[in-house]
Formats: C-alpha cells, sequence, structure tokens
C-alpha cells in the first residue's frame, strides 16, 4: 500500500499550440518540481484534463510520466471513467505503465441513479479487478455529485480501496470519515484552500494544485502541522488563500496553466473547450503572483 502522506501536485497535462499532446513538456515539470520534497505526482487528475484525452493519449501520459517520475516519489493516476468497464480497462493501463495507486472519480452523468448500493457496486467492482489500489476522487464541482460519508467509510472496508481525495471541503464531514473509517485508510485535501483544516482532522497530506507554483508553501504547511508549529501553518495557510482562490476555484486549469508561464514552467494552452485566460485575467494574476512571492 502506497504511503500518501505529504503533498501531491496533480500535473496539468501539456499541449502545444495546437492542441497537440506534449509529453515532453510534462517530463520538464516534472523533473523542476522534484526539487522539492514532495511525495509524489498525480497525473490525468482534473487539473489534467482527463475527459479531454484519447484513451491513446491517457496511456502515453502514464507511460510517460512515469519514466520521469523519481523512483521515490509516488505516481497517482486518474483512471475514472463514465463506465465502470472503462475505468478497469484504464487503470489497468495505468498499472501496467507503473502507477502507484488510481485516482478513480466516481460516475455521475446518471447522478440521479448513483445510489449508495450503485457507487459500492462500482468501486467495489474495480478494486477487485485492480492489480493497484484504489483511492476514492469526491469532486462535486465537476461532478456535480458529492458523495456522502456513509458511502466513503462503507467503501473503506474493502482491502483494495485504501484512500480518498476529497476536493468538497467539507471539513466536518472529512472529520467524520477519517473518524470512522478503517485506521489503514487515508485522506488527502483536495485543495490549498483547506489543507490545514483537513489536516487538523486527521487528512495526512493533499493533491493540490497550488503544489503546481507554490510547492514549498504546501509542503511547509504539511511539515509544520506534523511538528505542531500550528502558528507557522496558520500563516501560510491565510497567505495562499487568495491566490488559491483565483486560479483553482475561479478561473480553473487555464489560470493554473498561465500561472505555469508566468513561474518559468511549462503551462501552454487547455484544449477546446477551455480557453485561455484573457490579458486582464493574465495582468491580474501576475500582480497576484508578485505580491505572492514577495511578501
Amino acid at each position: 500500500m502506497p504511503i500518501l502522506r505529504g503533498i501531491f501536485p496533480p500535473l496539468p497535462t501539456s499541449f502545444d499550440g495546437n492542441e497537440a499532446l506534449a509529453t515532453n513538456k510534462m517530463v520538464e515539470n516534472i523533473k523542476q518540481l522534484s526539487h522539492y520534497n514532495l511525495a509524489g505526482f498525480l497525473v490525468l487528475g482534473s487539473n489534467g484534463e482527463l475527459v479531454h484525452l484519447t484513451d491513446d493519449e491517457k496511456e502515453k501520459v502514464y507511460v510517460e510520466t512515469r519514466k520521469a517520475i523519481p523512483s521515490d516519489k509516488i505516481m497517482l493516476a486518474g483512471t475514472g471513467c463514465p463506465s465502470t468497464r472503462q475505468t478497469i480497462e484504464l487503470t489497468q493501463k495505468a498499472a501496467k505503465a507503473g502507477a502507484d495507486a488510481a485516482l478513480v472519480l466516481n460516475p455521475s452523468y446518471y447522478k440521479g441513479l448513483m445510489t449508495k448500493e450503485v457507487l459500492m457496486k462500482h468501486y467495489f467492482t474495480i478494486a477487485d479487478a485492480s492489480s493497484i489500489p484504489i483511492i476514492v476522487y469526491n469532486m462535486p464541482a465537476n461532478s456535480g455529485l458529492d458523495m456522502d460519508a456513509d458511502t466513503i467509510i462503507a467503501l473503506s472496508q474493502h482491502a483494495n480501496i485504501v484512500g480518498l481525495k476529497d476536493s468538497g471541503g467539507n471539513i466536518a464531514k472529512m472529520g467524520e470519515i477519517c473518524q470512522k473509517v478503517n485506521p489503514e485508510f487515508q485522506v488527502l485535501a483536495g485543495s490549498a484552500g483547506f489543507l490545514l483544516p483537513a489536516l487538523s482532522v486527521g487528512a495526512v497530506g493533499g493533491v493540490l494544485a497550488l503544489a503546481n507554483i507554490a510547492p514549498q508553501h504546501s509542503i511547509d504547511i504539511h511539515q509544520y502541522f506534523f511538528e505542531g508549529r500550528i502558528d507557522e501553518a496558520r500563516k501560510i495557510q491565510q497567505k495562499i488563500i487568495v491566490l488559491n482562490n483565483f486560479v483553482t476555484r475561479i478561473h480553473g486549469v487555464p489560470a493554473l496553466k498561465e500561472a505555469m508561464n508566468q513561474l518559468g514552467l511549462y503551462g501552454g494552452p487547455p484544449r477546446k473547450p477551455l480557453l485561455p485566460v484573457d490579458d486582464k485575467t493574465k495582468d491580474e494574476l501576475f500582480m497576484l503572483i508578485k505580491d505572492f512571492f514577495n511578501n
């Protein structure tokens, strides 16, 4: 079982000016970010535009990024698809490429039918078929479905379902989950905006878009919390909120990619229908980044 304690940046998927896949740019980003004491990397999460890639492209991303991710760093691979069958096939491809665990977003197209029974059958079937551990991914902002605590607690009883990435930000629910799941089950915050509160109720780390552009700040919150340096952790948590909200909650993937461009990483364009940020947003982002790193 992978130890998920620590900070994982969800890598954006790189495209060139024609929106063609550019895994060489992802490799460059991995090399730069590997200078920081990150626990590992997530590829093809929400920030990785999983839904915009063909099956062949997804497999290529798994293969090429695994080669670049240092052997002592964990590779998490997003594999959630609309159907159970598709998800199993993609998870098998991720495992073959060398991923350490698969992050599986719940199906949501028929959200009115996604009962506890249906979701449990979905995840248990995937977990039974997978040679690598499964991490449940709750992302209500994108899926439109917020999995309840009871469902997640029930899923944690499966031996091959080892964790949760929760991007909903409901700290009370996260605390209930941390309290009631089996002791080996690991919970990760899905946003830097609530990293410290999540750690305070039992999370072990985070998969944070901000860790692509402010990795040390993200790492410091985590480290200071576990060292008992709560006041220092709180100061950084407060410092990151404005930039994190602008990049992740307001403007999303295009803004994250632009921030990476401004900081010397490769962001590049998103894939349509997502559009690059406009000049006004670029300027606002530039000022936010300048203030963030100069204060």
